[in-house]
């Protein structure tokens, strides 16, 4: 979770050697998953709760009787600094090939359990505080007014109010993120009615607690309130950060990453994010930092193809398949993977051949992919539609058997994909 000044950012050490090697070992060089895997620049960019399932996801792909120990030993790496005591101990004991865990994990999860009582002790008064509805009625717009009335008629204090935000942090690092979650919400209930925004070391907590959150909705799925809090976070980048250009751009980069979680779990949030990630300043962010994140955006805009924009829908569709192609163009010296090759082949080419070629390619990365492989299928079936589209567009005459290659379909299946897929059905068809 966040420290005070920024989100906290796992670095575990030769993280990026580990996968490398991983990678190597299993699978060979030639693997397109394998080679294409974005797990390494992924890391420095997410908090180290965060690369857990993406770690996860890697040994259950692995699709082995033993997890890889390559995998375990990052697992170990990424952990061992947090309060999950128990489930360290294991993996430990797994790098060392032990039965069970060493014994000085039953000191540190003594340790653990006593802070833990002692962070309930010094907060439950203000937790009851915060339940009490005859407190929260006295409280005004002044928060001035708030904290005396609170320091007065029931001894609350400042240090009070960070017990909380420290209290949610322990909880966050034992893995108990709901508690986490409610935790740092009340922290940030009491800072705003607190503290004036002149207070900078209240608002550097303010800001640390609404990234914390956003890590507690993404590790409980509650995707919703997770968008809730990529808003939240987007402000604050926008507002607050104002004044340091260069601080924007590392926290832009960091929320495209932590974005992605409910980007390709939750419908609803496809539009918003697209969106958002289309957006000048965010645009930026992605060619500067992260150009790698256009996979993400292109499998978004080629999944899109069916939804329902509204009553412009085809229109607003086309620019982002129009705004998806000048970037890929424009970033190909930079990244360049099988589905952004697609989008070149496609489009910029408008080599049918290739683009099938890259398709191939493309479905086997978006299924080694932790945050693409729901969306493959639709992927694979959006994009054979746009093969056909385009290649309507372009040809006067179309002979069905030569276009069924480019589609891998059968020969009635691709008829009638063609004439779905095509925007202006063409002149004739030769059969």
């Amino acid at each position: 979770m966040a420290d005070a000044h920024v989100p906290h950012v796992a670095h575990p050490p030769s993280a990026e050697d580990i996968l490398d090697g991983a990678s190597g070992q299993a699978d060979g060089p030639h693997n397109p998953a394998k080679q294409h895997s974005l797990l390494p620049k992924m890391i420095p960019h997410l908090d180290r709760h965060l690369v857990f399932p993406l770690i996860q996801f890697e040994e259950d792909q692995a699709d082995e009787e033993e997890p890889p120990a390559e995998l375990v030993q990052l697992k170990f790496e990424l952990l061992k600094q947090t309060n999950m005591t128990d489930f360290v101990g294991d993996l430990d004991a797994q790098t060392q090939g032990l039965s069970e865990r060493p014994a000085e994990y039953a000191q540190k999860r003594e340790e653990v359990l006593q802070r833990r009582e002692l962070f309930q002790e010094e907060s439950s008064k203000l937790q009851d505080l915060l339940a009490d509805p005859d407190v929260l009625n006295n409280l005004r717009s002044d928060k001035v007014a708030n904290l005396n009335y609170l320091k007065e008629n029931h001894g609350v204090t400042v240090e009070m109010v960070n017990t909380l935000y420290d209290f949610g942090q322990f909880q966050y690092s034992c893995g108990d993120y709901h508690s986490a979650s409610e935790l740092l919400y009340s922290f940030r209930i009491l800072v705003n009615l607190l503290f004036t925004s002149t207070e900078s070391t209240d608002n550097d907590k303010l800001s640390a607690a609404t990234w914390g959150r956003l890590a507690c909705e993404i590790l409980t799925t509650n995707w919703e309130s997770a968008m809730e809090e990529v808003q939240k976070v987007r402000e604050n980048i926008d507002q607050r950060l104002f004044s340091n250009p260069l601080a924007q751009l590392q926290h832009r980069a960091w929320l495209i990453h932590w974005s992605l979680f409910p980007f390709f779990n939750h419908e609803p949030a496809r539009e918003t994010l697209t969106e958002l990630f289309f957006s000048p300043t965010y645009i930026n962010t992605i060619q500067t930092v992260c150009p790698w994140i256009l996979r993400y955006l292109a499998a978004a805009v080629i999944t899109n193809r069916n939804r329902n924009f509204g009553k412009n829908s085809g229109g607003q569709y086309q620019k982002q398949i129009k705004d998806l192609v000048r970037i890929v163009r424009q970033e190909g010296y930079e990244y360049s993977d099988p589905v952004t090759d697609f989008v070149r082949a496609l489009y910029v080419d408008f080599d049918f051949e290739e683009a099938q070629k890259k398709l191939v390619e493309a479905d086997e990365i978006l299924r080694s992919d932790f945050f693409l492989v729901a969306a493959a299928d639709a992927f694979k079936d959006s994009a054979r539609h746009l093969i056909s589209e385009s290649y309507c567009k372009i040809h006067q005459r179309i002979d069905i058997r030569q276009v069924k290659p480019l589609l891998a379909l059968p020969l009635a299946r691709g008829l009638l994909t063609l004439e779905q897929g095509s925007l202006q059905p063409p002149r004739s068809f030769a059969r």
